[in-house]
């Protein structure tokens, strides 16, 4: 009992580490930049709070822990933007090499259990992972246009790498949200742009 503890415990530290990595995007009130464990909490409960948007077949619960671990990695990898220049293969590798060593730290059930789901995210083709894909991508547009753009003008995004990047993975999970952002966004993009 008290190794298995160690091992949690050694784990839940290691995790806090999340709370240090700035991402992209910034706070709804353009105050400061969002770090991994906020978008971790608030992508959590987006999908919680938006969860009628989910296909029959979705399991909240699992969605919610999925979420919950998906970023973990970026204790080791780091935040790599969906706008940003990523050298994909490397960025993959490190994630699984994060994985790896994050998960290990847990007693062996629950770190197999743990990648398990974190695989599953990365694989988006189950409709839990698929549903949790979503979410993911749709919290920072939601905050750009909150805070007037954001990561949007960091980036130079346009409204068809906007469509491409993200809306592809929520069309595909949450299709009824997307019917909702999408005149959204291109009213934002429009008004920016006119």
């Amino acid at each position: 009992m008290a190794e298995r503890l160690d091992a949690q415990i050694a784990f839940l530290s290691e995790a806090d580490k999340l709370k240090n990595i700035l991402r992209a995007s910034r706070l709804h009130d353009n105050s400061r930049f969002e770090n991994s464990a906020e978008h971790s909490w608030h992508v959590m409960l987006y999908a919680l709070v938006l969860a009628d948007q989910a296909g029959p077949d979705v399991r909240i619960d699992r969605v919610l822990r999925m979420l919950l671990l998906h970023d973990i990695v970026e204790i080791d990898a780091g935040d790599n933007p969906i706008h940003g220049q990523v050298d994909t293969a490397a960025q993959d590798a490190a994630e699984k090499a994060a994985a790896d060593r994050l998960f290990g730290l847990l007693p062996a059930d629950q770190g197999t259990a743990f990648r398990a789901l974190w695989d599953e995210f990365e694989a988006a083709e189950t409709p839990d992972a698929v549903f949790a894909k979503s979410i993911d991508r749709v919290q920072t547009p939601i905050a750009n246009m909150a805070n007037g753009g954001g990561s949007w003008t960091d980036y130079a995004v346009t409204f068809d790498q906007l469509d491409r990047r993200v809306g592809v993975p929520v069309r595909r999970g949450a299709p009824g949200l997307w019917a909702w952002l999408m005149p959204r966004l291109a009213g934002f993009f429009g008004a920016r742009n006119g």
